[in-house]
């Protein structure tokens, strides 16, 4: 089983980011749980989001402990919330940001940065790095095939929409496919 742990802030798409996520890997043909847990149900408070996917059916209920990949929304979280915490060797951590970070992941564990909000901010006019996040994880881990993704944006979000948070998904996956961080 491998498992992927969501840090972001209330309403940044944490959630929808992972439910899309478990879709993408279930139309795949892997068995997929994703799951929230709120700490203040509030906007901007901190979220973790959660996945787990198997060749098997799931049965573990808890929250993920020892994720095999870890994806932040939010860069300003990793001041006030270890986000790596647990992480797995040979994990990847993917952050959303343009700036160089402060701090390391744990030996073994690959980073990856990109910047989710200037391609949100490009493709969508507003800052929901979620969709850009979900194809940067599509192209690092292999977990999800990028037209299955494609597939659970387009039953989410209505047509135009739908369209914008693939393109904005398609730009993260062929950053991160090029080695560009």
């Amino acid at each position: 089983m491998k498992e992927l742990r969501i840090h972001g802030r209330g309403g940044q798409g944490s959630v929808t980011a992972a439910e899309l996520i478990a879709i993408a890997a279930f139309e795949g043909g892997t068995f997929a749980q994703a799951f929230p847990a709120f700490g203040v149900e509030r906007r901007g408070a901190p979220v973790q989001a959660f996945v787990r996917f198997d060749t098997k059916k799931i049965r573990l209920r808890s929250q993920v402990y020892e994720p095999n990949y870890v994806i932040v929304q939010d860069p300003t979280l990793i001041k006030d919330v270890n986000v790596f915490l647990g992480m797995k060797k040979n994990g990847i951590a993917i952050v959303n940001t343009e700036k160089m970070l402060d701090v390391s992941p744990p030996e073994g564990v690959t980073l990856i940065t990109v910047d989710a909000t200037g391609i949100a901010l490009k493709v969508l006019g507003v800052p929901i790095t979620n969709t850009a996040l979900m194809g940067a994880f599509a192209a690092a881990s292999g977990e999800i095939k990028f037209d299955a993704l494609e597939m659970a944006i387009r039953h989410r979000f209505k047509k135009e929409l739908a369209e914008k948070n693939i393109v904005a998904a398609d730009t993260a996956f062929a950053i991160v496919k090029e080695g560009h961080t």
